[in-house]
């Protein structure tokens, strides 16, 4: 069973707020949007990191994170990228995507809107954490925590920060 942390659009912040999260999770994924790798040298001193780059990351960043994350975790097959959409609408790149990977979990950022949904059609769960940092329209910064375990996404909580 693994505690993860899912955040994303910092948008080059973190503060004792995100950091209190960071340190109870075992890992630590953000869904791109990161602004300065400051944010994520802090997480990585702490805790492992699977990260990719979003729209706003510069060269610094692009050549430290990728695209998109594809990965197993706990018996779940991942994929994280940060434009993609969600369930119905879906960008073209990430369904198709979606449909040849098959993850069981599917995670993006970009929107500001946190998202918990599942698609009943590609048979997999889709995550959105929302902003954790302070630029965008967004009223209330957001993340989300849960645990993986035996294939499975358990407990899942959605953290209200601070308004921004």
């Amino acid at each position: 069973m693994k505690k993860i942390l899912l955040l994303s659009d910092t948008h080059g912040f973190i503060d004792d707020q995100i950091l209190k999260f960071v340190h109870q999770a075992d890992e630590v994924w953000h869904a791109g949007d990161v602004g300065n790798l400051k944010v994520t040298d802090r997480i990585k001193e702490l805790k492992p990191l699977r990260c990719v780059f979003g729209n706003i990351d510069g060269k610094d960043a692009r050549n430290e994170f990728k695209l998109d994350e594809i990965f197993e975790c706990e018996g779940m097959t991942v994929y994280i990228t940060h434009i993609g959409g969600y369930p119905r609408r879906y960008n073209q790149r990430v369904k198709a995507q979606l449909q040849q990977i098959k993850p069981q979990l599917y995670i993006c950022g970009h929107s500001h809107i946190l998202k918990v949904q599942y698609d009943n059609d590609l048979e997999l769960l889709h995550l959105n954490p929302g902003a954790a940092g302070k630029v965008g329209f967004h009223k209330v910064r957001t993340m989300l925590r849960f645990e993986i375990g035996d294939g499975n996404v358990k407990n899942l909580e959605i953290i209200e920060l601070a308004k921004r």
